[in-house]
Formats: structure tokens, C-alpha cells, sequence
């Protein structure tokens, strides 16, 4: 078994490093980017530090991981965020040092792509934190969400519990960052629903794994950081969001059919699913498509952990992913999920 642990956390007045694992985003979209530096700045009393491919689009597996190897090696740094996802940091993880890393243990924030490596530091024994993403998260237009902010705050500055609120209000309908209009006004936000919940009759706490489904598939697929004694994952709380690239139902049941032969499914104690982003510029669906885009994920959800795990406590709509609010799931740490409260609590 991984002996896993929380790295120290930063204190206002530290240093971050701001890096760009996936893609090099900043460097095509500015303005959201200067927008969460100076969140961090003015919001968060820290001091972003940037890398040679921060903002270099087209840099190379080698580039982005010599950004990761110095900002975890520098002694003056202490926490590491994501500017924003990708889609090939999968080939950035060959190229790690895992030693080097191991002994310089630090807070990395990230999403989507950056599943990668989060995975990449649960196994080399570092608690990692899923959310929170420079550009997405910091770089909200007007302001970041409430809840968004709050969870950040908890899990850069404090250690311990902090239980999860369902959001009153949520948004997955995104503008264009390269627009300068688009950060005149907050983005546009509709009811939410609350959370629901399965198999419910209990209580269970374990330690998280899984992140964006379509990214974890892939680790799947090139047998990358996963372990090989799957007990590893016993009793564990597995949690799944989907990206933008809006997998159908059809997609997100053979991952997790895929997932079961495997014999991972039954293994975990709980399922946290993220509230599925239902649009996107390529697919601007309307307030109907996306509710049955949702409905269709939810089922194909339900169907396959019928078949491999029935009796795993299931909670859908968390606002952890890549819709907005945004709160920060600790990847390695501990979740307690309680099903006769209806409350979640995670340890950061």
C-alpha cells in the first residue's frame, strides 16, 4: 500500500508556482489568466511565480516537466497550481522524477488534464487537490464564486475538515476569454437542485481517486499510474467529473463497464459524481438538450454500477469539475461521505 500524506501547506506572503503542464493556455487567453495572478495576489495574499512554459503553447513533454521538476525543487515555493487542463500530460509523466518530488512534498492544485498528475502524486505518496485552476477557477470574470473561493481558501491555508455545500445556483455556459466583454459581467448562473443520493443508508470514509473521467480513461488505456494490487483502492471514495468534450451517455457507460471488468468499480465504498457540464461551444446545446444530456449521463452511471457495484453509495451533482461553482476535492485525502446526514465532508 502507498502511504500516502499531506504535504505543508503555505501561509499568506509564500510563494506559488503557476505552471502549465498541459497546455500553454495563458499565452492565448491573457486576460483570464492576469485575472486569477492577481487573485492570488490581492484575494489570497500569495505570490505567483511562472515558469519558461507557462504561457508557451506547443511546449514540449520535456519543457513542462522541467517547470514541474523547479517548482517542486525550489525551497522558496510552497504550492504549485495549474494555470488550466490540456489534453497530453499523459506524456509529461514518463518524464518525472519521482524522487525528486517525493522529497520536496508540496500542495498542487488542478483539474481536468492535470488528473495526470495528480494521480502521478498520490502514488509517489502526496496528497494532491483536485480544482482550482488559475484561469478557470481565479480568472471567473467580476469575481470568483462564493463557494469556489471558500473551498480554495480551506484547502491552500487550512488543515482538517470542511464539509461540502450543495450550490444554490450553477453555470456551465462559458464566453470567450478572448472577448474583453466577456469580463464586464458574472457569467450568467440558473437554480441548482441539490444533490442526490443512492444507496444511502450509510456511512463511509476513504481515501479519493479517479478525477475526469475521459482523462482517467486514458491512464486506463496506457496502464499509466495504476496500481497493480487493486486493493490499493479498497473502501476508497472514487469521484468522476466529465469535460467539455461532453462524452455521451453511451462514452461514460463503457468507461465504467471498461472499469468493472477491470475490477475496479466494487472496490470503492462511494461514488462522487460531478455535475455534468452539459455545453460547450462546439455543442451549445439548449436548457432541454442539456437536461437530457444530464439524464442520459446519470443513467449510464446508474446502469453500470448495477452491474458491478450495487450497493456503493452514489451522490450526483457535486460542484467539483469543470462547471462553476468549483470546490476542491483533496485527491489521496480523506472523504467522508454520510448518507443518513446527506453531508460530505472532506479532510484537506
Amino acid at each position: 500500500m502507498t502511504m500516502i500524506s499531506y504535504p505543508p501547506k503555505p501561509s499568506p506572503g509564500d510563494r506559488v508556482a503557476v505552471i502549465s503542464p498541459g497546455a500553454g493556455l495563458p499565452g492565448l487567453f491573457p486576460h483570464p489568466f492576469e485575472l486569477g495572478l492577481a487573485r492570488l495576489r490581492e484575494d489570497f495574499g500569495l505570490e505567483p511565480v511562472e515558469y519558461p512554459a507557462t504561457r508557451k503553447m506547443g511546449s514540449t513533454p520535456r519543457e513542462r516537466a522541467d517547470d514541474i521538476h523547479a517548482a517542486f525543487a525550489d525551497p522558496d515555493v510552497k504550492a504549485v497550481m495549474a494555470s488550466i487542463g490540456g489534453d497530453d500530460q499523459i506524456t509529461v509523466l514518463p518524464l518525472l522524477d519521482r524522487e525528486l518530488i517525493r522529497a520536496n512534498p508540496k500542495p498542487f492544485f488542478g483539474m481536468s488534464d492535470n488528473t495526470n498528475l495528480l494521480m502521478f502524486l498520490r502514488n509517489t505518496g502526496i496528497v494532491g487537490y483536485h480544482g482550482a485552476t488559475v484561469m478557470a477557477a481565479l480568472g471567473r470574470p467580476v469575481a470568483m464564486d462564493q463557494l469556489t473561493a471558500e473551498s480554495l481558501r480551506a484547502a491552500l491555508f487550512t488543515s482538517g475538515g470542511y464539509e461540502l455545500r450543495p450550490a444554490e445556483r450553477w453555470n456551465d455556459v462559458n464566453r470567450d476569454w478572448a472577448d474583453p466583454a466577456t469580463f464586464d459581467a458574472e457569467p450568467e448562473t440558473r437554480p441548482a437542485d441539490g444533490w442526490t443520493w443512492v444507496n444511502a443508508g450509510r456511512v463511509v470514509e476513504g481515501r479519493s481517486w479517479g478525477g475526469c473521467l475521459e482523462i482517467l480513461g486514458w491512464l486506463l488505456m496506457a496502464d499509466r499510474e495504476i496500481a497493480r494490487d487493486l486493493s490499493e483502492y479498497d473502501g476508497g471514495v472514487l469521484f468522476l467529473e466529465t469535460s467539455e468534450e461532453l462524452p455521451s451517455g453511451e462514452e461514460v457507460f463503457r468507461t465504467l463497464r471498461n472499469m468493472g471488468e477491470r475490477g475496479l468499480l466494487h472496490r470503492f465504498s462511494a461514488l462522487l459524481m460531478g455535475r455534468a457540464k452539459t455545453w460547450s461551444f462546439e455543442r451549445p446545446n439548449s436548457p432541454q438538450e442539456a437536461a437530457r444530456y444530464a439524464a442520459e449521463q446519470r443513467e449510464a452511471v446508474l446502469r453500470a454500477m448495477r452491474v458491478y457495484a450495487p450497493d456503493t453509495t452514489i451522490v450526483f451533482d457535486v460542484d467539483f469539475g469543470h462547471t462553476d461553482p468549483q470546490l476542491v476535492i483533496p485527491y489521496g485525502g480523506f472523504v467522508r461521505v454520510d448518507g443518513p446526514s446527506r453531508r460530505i465532508t472532506v479532510t484537506y
